[in-house]
Parts: C-alpha cells; structure tokens; sequence
C-alpha cells in the first residue's frame, strides 16, 4: 500500500518570483501520479490550504519564499524549520503554512498530515505584475521539481 501525500504548489504567475510554485506545477503535471499522491495548485496559500487537506501522511508545500539567501537557493525545511508570519491580527489573509496547519489542527485534527516539509524556492521579486520568473528562480526549478519527486515516491522517467 503506497503512503498518502498531496503535493500543494502556491504562488501568482503574473507576479515574477511568486509564479515558481505555478513553474514547479507545471513540471509535476508531466509525471504520473502513484495512487495515494495528489497534485493541486493554490493561487493563494493560508487558509485555503485547509480545504485541500484529508488526512494524508506527507503534506509538501511548494512556494517562493524570503528567507535571505541567494535567488534560486531551494530550501527543504520541516515542521520545526517552517517560518512563522509576522505578528498581526489573524485573518484569512497573510496566514503561513505554519499557521494554516496549527488552525487545521484544532478544526479539523483527522485531516491535518502527520508530516509537513516546504519546498521554498527564494525569490528575488514578488511585486512585479507581468514580468516573468528570474533567471535564477528558473534554474531552480528542476531542482524544486526533483525534490519532490523523491520525497513523493514519483518516477523521474
């Protein structure tokens, strides 16, 4: 029996950097999903999230993130790794992966993963409606693509 997993990719793909979960997406739509892997593609992250969710074993979470290292760098942060957002008053807007799970947790504990892993690609510009991946973000995207794939149990041919 193959393990539960749903592979989340978030981002905008009209706003530069913002659009490397759409490109991470793109390639894992070529490849055929096991059972029990499900691919799904968020234009926005947080909350929604919550509704993807039915209690698989891995959650990875693709996305362009800042965590000021290089562009194109590809980090793989667990639970423990994942940025919490900024202190504010919580609403549906501006709720990180962190945060949207923790909510699950008390909401709705038989659907929330037992793991989560972020996949986060570091961008460069995440303002800019219209102007395409960097150059660097893009090369990394293959990179992004075969993360997952291991961690997901995908062939790579």
């Amino acid at each position: 029996m193959s393990r539960r997993v749903l592979v989340v990719c978030i981002g905008n793909e009209l706003v530069a950097d913002d659009g490397v979960g759409w490109a991470v997406y793109q390639e894992l739509r070529r490849f055929e999903l096991p059972q029990g892997v499900r691919l799904v593609f968020l234009g926005l992250g947080g909350i929604d999230l919550l509704e993807e969710l039915d209690g698989e074993e891995l959650l990875l979470v693709v996305d362009g993130v800042q965590l000021g290292a290089p562009p194109g760098t590809v980090h793989r942060l667990g639970w423990e790794d994942l940025p919490q957002a900024p202190a504010r008053p919580v609403s549906g807007h501006g709720i990180g992966v962190r945060e949207a799970i923790t909510i699950g947790r008390r909401l709705y504990p038989e659907r929330v993963p037992a793991a989560t892993r972020l996949i986060g690609i570091e961008g460069r510009c995440f303002d800019r409606l219209g102007q395409g991946l960097s150059p660097e973000v893009a090369r990394a995207v293959p990179e992004a693509v075969g993360i997952v794939a291991r961690l997901a149990g995908l062939s790579l041919h």
